[in-house]
């Protein structure tokens, strides 16, 4: 059961090294003990019955001292294992070890791998959990094998071993037939028996008869006889171990069982009443509790943990923490009756009539008060396991008695409380325990956990899932001698001893290194004469010097101390210690030390502080600003330049930037103003000063600028929010380079709105360059050919020409322009986008201007030519401001079909009215599907992509609705595509004008048979007025939790209407304006 627990390879020894286990490496180092003083032992996964037996091991001083008489001679040594010839008995050898340990070492709980090594165990067998009862007699006989042909090869004989009797008497004849059994533990019975003393009444007090059928064929008189057979305890060991029966098996539900019920156990027992001898005096029959083993938990895992009574006063006791809480004084003593158990009847029917005033129920109503009180009747709940209820009460007439002739039953004059079991002379139990002794020295060992318990606590293991599961008794006459208590070391080896001291000693050193390590710091030391004050920030003078000095430290010092060490070697005159901080625009200083006896813990120092090392006045001459309101700022200065020749290339720090801009990283403290940065700069004060915006700019650029208005001069670069990385561009009122052919300045309120320097390239094009604003203005003119100027949206796409002016444009400071061949539409034409195919992101495109009356089929004759298509299997499709294509153009000669510009006829999906001022979108050509009935509605279905807000590429499908337009048509017919059940599907219509979807209820309302049906909701009509070229999607339950159908698309476009409609910005009113934001 137990692996290789104790196999070896000859008679007591064992010559194969423990091995298989991997040794980790030191780390930190176990803790001290507790304020107990006692060692617990670390479980390995599921070793808590090792621990527990061994706590108890221990603490069975007899035991330890016999383990520890036996010396090198006689076990060998553990170092010479690995010798061939070398005999060693590793279990003992590695047992006394432990104890040892537990004893001596100072830390909180001991380890048993190489104890466990020695059985042989493996890591699955660590892990598993076995019997605790089982292992106790496993370990004794390992012991006893291990130990032949030495001094200790009986002592456990001495300590534990017991006999019995067994007795057959002949009534005939007379003749007593008797056999003799050992045992080194007893096994009592818990089903059916109030306690420890009723079972040893049962075992060794009852006698069995043979009689009737059932009868003993006596050896004397050679014939069948009655008999009456009997067992008495004969020998009495010192140590009596006990084993309680708690698992049982239930064979009407083939199921094992944990009793659970009360279970009393003496903290005191005379075994007189039990043994065959009688003779002796009473303190040879007396025992007394030490140790008790207990199982939390179930038949089929749990947990052990033992309560242990502290012979040699090793531990230091004291009141359990619940003791020192004040207690609340009572007003009036109410008896309370605690909740019984129900899996004990006992306690369950003495709960009933003990809540009874007269205290007796009549017989005949106990079994309906005993189902109020559990919800379950006798016969259901307890007539397996303890017969009739009348069969109960009388074998339990030390609790209960029939009054009335009969019919009534009460308890007897002393009635137990629910929870306390009475006694009877023929089943003697323990009364109440009086108070308890604090020197009682009672100890609850829950593996590495040791905590002080009263004497008390002991009762309340008797029943319930966490209870007594092995008792260890000893008798009362061995009295310990005076030289073993609080004596830990007591007849401990030398060698032990020796080797617990050398442990000791190297935790206390691993303790202190660690104390040590935890508490230094790594300290960088900036010296003042190494740096200089440049732009509010101190950079080191010298780049080949190493600016910093580090220093190992202990927080636990002082501020002096620190201050001493330092003028040791690094410093003389006045000393300032200031916190720095690095940050890119260089050194900043922030808080100074100025109490030398504070510690460097309480001072706030960590490890890796940067500590600056000055007079406290002046760096290098230059007065030096504190604080974090003084930080400095690295900026990225942005001027115009056209070439390393140009201004601005050749200061220091700066860098071409490409595309005519030079870039120098320049830093200003937090505190000095937009004015003074100009000022610094050397600009003169009709320079314009520009901060960039990232992340949405006012243009139809990449990136935003923003004009810093002449009331920002006076206002601090921490009030303008500006932070490190910065670009700060720098515009100034003219230049002298002769490369620049013009510049265009266009004005709207007084403020400057766009600058557009021409330059002239040397291949003849004219490249309108915004360089200067830090965007690619990619404009190609052509001698001889019209041109049109076109925006830049901020995917790079050319958005359509137009006449508008420059205001009504929306043509704003950073917006990109391109200058393209061909002419601007007239008012009468329109500018169209078309595709060619079902995907427009990845389908030939083209632009075509058509007139604003011509008609569908028009409009698609002049695409099919331009895009040189043939055959007629193509139509126009709609496409929506996102380009997913959705309801198809049919009628091509309808006049309702004219391209105007209030309904643009657009060809692209979705519905989408655009005023009659701005550019349509673009058609999308496509192959025709089959053409859908009057009443069919061709429909883009978009699968959800479950846990994603997300879905999958969209999918036509033609939905008849002739015969019922319900949702749940609809629903059945995207069931029936997708192959899912339809009440699975949740469905929803995309609100391209809202960007938001339209859920369609699963909801379909009963109706009585009597009252007339209602109709059916259609899809057709209102609200959702299906049609052609509309969006659905589609969410299937049972995969997806998530309801909502909107998309991080539909969010961001709701945010940027938002955002607009709050600005009030009046060019977003156009639609085609609108989409060059987006």
């Amino acid at each position: 059961m137990f692996g290789s627990l104790f196999e070896e390879e000859e008679e007591g020894f064992s010559l194969a090294p423990s091995g298989g286990r991997v040794v980790k490496g030191e780390g930190e180092p176990p803790p001290p003990r507790g304020r107990v003083n006692l060692s617990g032992i670390k479980n390995q996964g599921g070793t808590c019955y090792l621990n527990s037996l061994l706590q108890t091991l221990l603490f069975t001083p007899e035991f330890r001292e016999e383990l520890f008489s036996l010396g090198p001679k006689e076990l060998g040594c553990l170092e010479d294992k690995d010798k061939p010839e070398a005999k060693v008995r590793v279990i003992p050898l590695e047992l006394q070890r432990l104890f040892a340990r537990l004893l001596l070492v100072d830390q909180q709980s001991a380890s048993t791998a190489d104890l466990t090594d020695s059985f042989g165990w493996n890591n699955s067998e660590e892990s598993r959990q076995h019997d605790v009862q089982e292992l106790n007699r496993i370990l004794f006989s390992a012991l006893e094998h291990s130990l032949v042909d030495t001094s200790g090869s009986a002592f456990i004989q001495r300590l534990y071993h017991g006999t019995t009797v067994n007795s057959i008497l002949c009534k005939e004849c007379g003749n007593i037939s008797q056999r003799q059994e050992d045992f080194l533990d007893l096994t009592v019975c818990v089903r059916g028996v109030c306690g420890l003393e009723g079972a040893l009444w049962d075992m060794f007090v009852e006698e069995e008869m043979f009689e009737g059928s059932n009868l003993y064929r006596c050896g004397q008189c050679d014939q069948l006889v009655t008999a009456a057979k009997s067992a008495k305890l004969r020998k009495l060991p010192p140590f009596l171990t006990v084993s309680l029966l708690r698992f049982n098996f239930d064979f009407a539900r083939c199921e094992r069982y944990k009793e659970t019920g009360r279970y009393t156990f003496p903290l005191t027992i005379n075994l007189r009443p039990f043994c065959e001898q009688t003779e002796d005096e009473d303190s040879e029959y007396s025992y007394e509790l030490f140790s008790v083993i207990i199982h939390k938990g179930g038949c089929y895992g749990g947990h052990y943990h033992v309560y242990i009574k502290d012979m040699d006063h090793l531990g230091l006791w004291e009141p359990p923490e619940e003791d020192s809480k004040p207690k609340v004084q009572k007003k009036k003593e109410v008896r309370v009756y605690p909740e019984p158990e129900k899996d004990d009847p006992l306690s369950v029917l003495s709960s009933i009539i003990a809540q009874e005033e007269s205290r007796s129920v009549l017989l005949d109503q106990l079994g309906q008060r005993l189902m109020d009180k559990i919800g379950s009747s006798w016969s259901k709940k307890y007539r397996k396991l303890h017969g009739p209820i009348g069969k109960f009460l009388q074998n339990h007439s030390d609790v209960f008695v029939l009054v009335n002739n009969g019919t009534r039953v009460a308890l007897k004059a002393n009635p137990p409380s629910p929870v306390t079991q009475p006694s009877s002379p023929a089943h003697p139990t323990p009364g109440p325990s009086s108070s308890p002794d604090p020197g009682s020295h009672w100890f609850d060992l829950n593996d590495s956990t040791v905590t002080s318990i009263h004497e008390r606590d002991v009762e309340k293991m008797y029943q319930g899932k966490e209870s007594a599961y092995m008792l260890f008794y000893r008798k009362t006459l061995l009295r310990r001698p005076s030289g073993a208590l609080r004596n830990p070391g007591y007849k401990v080896p030398p060698h032990l001893l020796e080797m617990a001291e050398e442990e000791n000693r190297r935790l206390q050193q691993r303790r202190e290194e660690f104390e040590a390590s935890n508490n230094s710091v790594e300290l960088r030391l900036h010296l003042a004469p190494r740096y200089r004050l440049e732009n509010g920030a101190l950079k080191p003078i010298s780049i080949e010097q190493n600016e910093a000095t580090n220093l190992t430290f202990d927080l636990r010092r002082t501020v002096g101390d620190l201050r001493m060490i330092i003028y040791q070697d690094l410093w003389e005159g006045d000393m300032a210690l200031t916190v720095a901080k690095s940050l890119p625009a260089g050194l900043h200083l922030y808080n100074t030390l100025t109490d030398d006896e504070v510690s460097l813990y309480s001072a706030g120092i960590l490890t890796g502080t940067d500590l600056f090392v000055w007079n406290g006045r002046e760096v290098c001459g230059a007065t030096v600003q504190t604080g974090a309101e003084w930080e400095p700022m690295l900026l990225t200065v942005v001027r115009p330049s056209l070439g390393e020749e140009g201004e601005g290339g050749d200061e220091e720090g700066g860098e071409e930037g490409g595309s005519g801009l030079s870039k120098e990283s320049r830093g200003f403290a937090g505190r000095v103003t937009l004015g003074e940065v100009r000022e610094a700069l050397g600009e003169p004060q009709e320079s314009l000063l520009c901060q960039e915006k990232r992340g949405g700019g006012e243009g139809g650029g990449a990136s935003g600028w923003r004009v810093f208005p002449p009331g920002d001069m006076q206002r601090t670069l921490k009030e303008l929010a500006l932070k490190d990385g910065d670009a700060l561009l720098v515009l100034e009122p003219q230049t002298q380079d002769s490369r620049w052919a013009a510049w265009c300045v266009c004005q709207l309120a007084g403020q400057i709105l766009l600058l557009l320097p021409l330059l002239i390239a040397a291949a003849g094009i004219i490249i309108i360059d915004m360089c200067l604003l830090s965007l690619h203005w990619c404009v190609y003119l052509c001698p001889g050919v019209a041109c049109c100027l076109r925006q830049v949206d901020r995917t790079g796409k050319l958005l359509p020409p137009g006449t508008l002016s420059v205001r009504d444009a929306g043509v704003r400071l950073m917006t990109s322009l391109s200058l393209c061949p061909g002419t601007a539409p007239k008012d009468t034409q329109l500018f169209l986008y078309f595709s060619v195919g079902t995907a427009p992101s990845s389908c030939l495109e083209g632009e075509i201007i058509i007139e604003q009356s011509s008609t569908v089929k028009q409009v698609g004759t002049d695409c099919l030519s331009f895009g040189l298509l043939v055959g007629d299997g193509w139509h126009l499709r709609r496409l929506d401001w996102c380009e997913e294509v959705g309801e198809a153009l049919m009628d091509e000669v309808s006049n309702q079909n004219y391209i105007t510009g209030s309904d643009i006829g657009n060809m692209i999906s979705g519905s989408v009215v655009i005023p009659r001022s701005s550019v349509p979108l673009p058609p999308s050509y496509c192959p025709i599907p089959p053409s859908p009935s009057p009443k069919e509605v061709l429909l883009r279905v978009q699968m959800g992509v479950p846990g994603e807000r997300g879905y999958y590429p969209p999918e036509d499908l033609v939905w008849d609705a002739s015969r019922d337009p319900s949702p749940r048509s609809l629903r059945s017919a995207l069931a029936s595509t997708y192959g899912l059940s339809p009440d699975s599907l949740l469905l929803a219509k995309h609100q391209p004008h809202t960007h938001t979807w339209e859920t369609f209820s699963n909801w379909s309302q009963q109706v009585s048979k009597r009252k007339k049906k209602k109709k059916a909701e259609s899809l057709l009509g209102a609200p959702f007025h299906l049609k052609d070229g509309d969006i659905i999607g589609v969410k299937n339950l049972l995969i997806d939790n998530n309801r909502d159908f909107s998309t991080q698309q539909d969010e961001q476009r709701l945010r940027e209407e938002k955002e607009q409609r709050r600005k009030g910005w009046g060019f977003l009113k156009d639609p085609m304006r609108l989409r060059s934001q987006c």
